[in-house]
């Protein structure tokens, strides 16, 4: 990223004062138990970040606290210390250090790790949320939304299909709070979500309807884990939204300027 006042630490840095009132919320409720998960693995991914500056003198980032909140409230519970490092530093690894460190990563890493730890260690229950720490969840994607690093058109695609579902009797109401968390958590990263407009709204859209098929047709799952199933999906396929995007802009200006 440029250099100055907008540099990527500075974004960083405001993400994670747009968590705050989710993390305090969740602490809060949460207690001694969420604040060892979190603590666990802000260790594990500063440990990481170190190896990679002395390997390949890549700086680290204050985005990594803001990944060690995303795993720390969604992840499986009763993991234990030992499950919960395995899974970070896969995640975190494969999902973003390869890559060049935040800012370059193309998956976010909390959500490649919480597919980890869900897929290899399926016998751990997903986390439910008390009603105040969903509702903390909207500040924060307000404060996101106010300083422009959380994109809006994300929130609004959700929204919209989410709202339609609802409108047409989809059972929803049951997953919808862990999907709106995990929404402002992973999926409105500004790194990983969609870059043109119109596949932002589409980022936000494919989500929510990934959301409403799990809901309707994938018995036995929990909501957290249908909402990160939803986000994996989701962020795999922004690239190709963004190709839409681009090739409709295209196909547009070409009509209305000729081929030349």
């Amino acid at each position: 990223m440029m250099k100055g006042l907008w540099d990527r630490e500075t974004v960083a840095l405001m993400l994670l004062a747009a968590y705050m009132p989710l993390a305090l919320f969740w602490i809060w409720f949460g207690g001694g138990a969420a604040l060892a998960t979190l603590w666990i693995a802000v260790l594990c991914l500063a440990f990481w970040n170190f190896v990679f500056l002395l390997a390949r003198a890549q700086p680290p980032s204050v985005a990594a606290v803001v990944t060690a909140l995303a795993i720390a409230m969604l992840a499986p519970e009763g993991l234990g210390a030992l499950r919960l490092v395995l899974g970070i530093s896969f995640g975190v690894v494969m999902g973003e250090l390869v890559f060049g460190g935040w800012g370059r990563n193309v998956v976010n890493p909390a959500t490649v790790t919480l597919s980890f730890l869900g897929f290899g260690f399926p016998g751990f229950g997903w986390p439910g949320f008390d009603d105040p720490v969903v509702w903390a969840a909207f500040p924060a994607a307000l404060i996101g939304v106010a300083t422009g690093i959380m994109p809006a058109a994300v929130l609004g695609g959700a929204l919209l299909i989410a709202g339609a579902a609802l409108a047409l009797g989809a059972p929803v109401a049951e997953v919808a709070p862990a999907a709106w968390i995990v929404l402002v958590l992973l999926v409105v990263d500004p790194v990983t979500s969609a870059s043109t407009s119109l596949g932002r709204w589409l980022n936000g859209g494919v989500y929510a309807g990934l959301v409403v098929i799990f809901a309707t047709g994938w018995s036995g799952a929990a909501p957290v884990q249908m909402a990160v199933a939803a986000a994996l999906l989701t962020s795999l396929a922004t690239p190709l939204l963004d190709e839409i995007a681009i090739t409709l802009w295209i196909a547009k200006r070409r009509r209305r300027h000729g081929r030349n």
